[in-house]
């Protein structure tokens, strides 16, 4: 047991002292990416990538080393299978609350420019949770498929910024603020907004929001009665998604492939791939790691998800934000 623990504060002590370089025992997703195959034989390729977790152009901290972000991890993957002419549908796997307001909508413009290019159809599988900016990002896909339990909607966005001026008065702090305009101070967490401040808020929000409408009204052929509810912003089950026009179909990770088969025109037997900077042995559809090989649990906390939502403006859904 000595020999064990001794042996994990060597390799620790010159992780952290860099004295190795060439050692990869921390790996933060520099790997170039690797094609696997999950399951297949056909000619032509079907990919399947994560959108896993917020979405944000900000990389994932860890205790001792860093992660690409969403919108890094995700546009790679796109990137490689734009120059593979052997890819001929792309499934994603949706598992996100959403995220801020402008990496949403840089994923979203990154699905379209990959139809765009390659032709390639594109099938949304969802999980938990495919909310908001999850819900923004599934958008441009050609079938949007939920698991039968899953969370979507919260067509909307929020403004998120922290409040405290209550209790510096009730600490007896304050602070000064010197400023060129009336308004340069809106949202400050030291004092409340002045009605005009509220009023350009509520305005910005109002802009955000008729975006991400006007894109649901794009991409999905639903009733004006139905959009009134949608547009409420609140969450559906899947059930509820399919009736109200959100999804397509409800089922399963196989049965998205299933159909991006059938929409591309090409055989069931297609290969189903994936890019990931590490092999896993026995991997599946179901796993979602992408940049990090298995190391102790301690060490692969990411330190954002402990952390609030960051202050702006965001199309995400709160209760299962991370």
């Amino acid at each position: 047991m000595k020999k064990i623990l001794l042996t994990i504060f060597i390799l620790t002590s010159i992780a952290l002292c860099g004295c190795q370089p060439k050692m990869n025992i921390f790996p933060d997703g520099t790997d170039p990416l690797l094609e696997k195959k999950l399951q297949g034989e056909g000619e032509h390729k079907v990919l399947v990538v994560s959108i896993d977790g917020t979405i944000s152009d900000e990389s994932k901290r860890g205790l001792l080393s860093n992660s690409p972000s969403l919108i890094q991890e995700v546009s790679s993957r796109l990137k490689l299978a734009a120059e593979d002419d052997k890819v001929k549908a792309l499934v994603l796997k949706v598992n996100s609350p959403g995220g801020s307001v402008t990496a949403s909508d840089i994923l979203y413009n990154e699905i379209v420019r990959f139809k765009e290019k390659t032709g390639a159809k594109v099938i949304v599988n969802m999980m938990d949770v495919a909310a908001s900016g999850g819900y923004y990002v599934s958008l441009p896909a050609d079938h949007i498929m939920a698991h039968p339990t899953t969370l979507t909607g919260s067509v909307g966005v929020i403004f998120i910024r922290p409040k405290v001026e209550g209790l510096m008065e009730k600490i007896g702090v304050s602070v000064e603020v010197s400023k060129s305009g009336r308004n340069k101070d809106m949202g400050f967490p030291f004092k409340p907004d002045t009605p005009e401040q509220k009023k350009i808020i509520d305005d910005i929000i109002k802009d955000y929001a008729d975006r991400f409408q006007g894109l649901v009204k794009k991409h999905r052929s639903i009733s004006e009665d139905q959009l009134k509810a949608i547009f409420t912003a609140q969450v559906f089950s899947a059930q509820g998604a399919k009736k109200a026009g959100l999804v397509d179909s409800l089922g399963y990770l196989p049965d998205a492939v299933k159909t991006a088969c059938k929409l591309a025109g090409i055989d069931e037997n297609s290969q189903v791939i994936t890019y990931k900077h590490k092999s896993y042995p026995n991997d599946t559809l179901y796993n979602s790691a992408s940049s990090q090989a298995f190391s102790p649990a301690l060490i692969n906390i990411d330190a954002g998800n402990l952390m609030p939502p960051k202050a702006g403006f965001h199309y995400l859904w709160l209760p299962a934000a991370e």
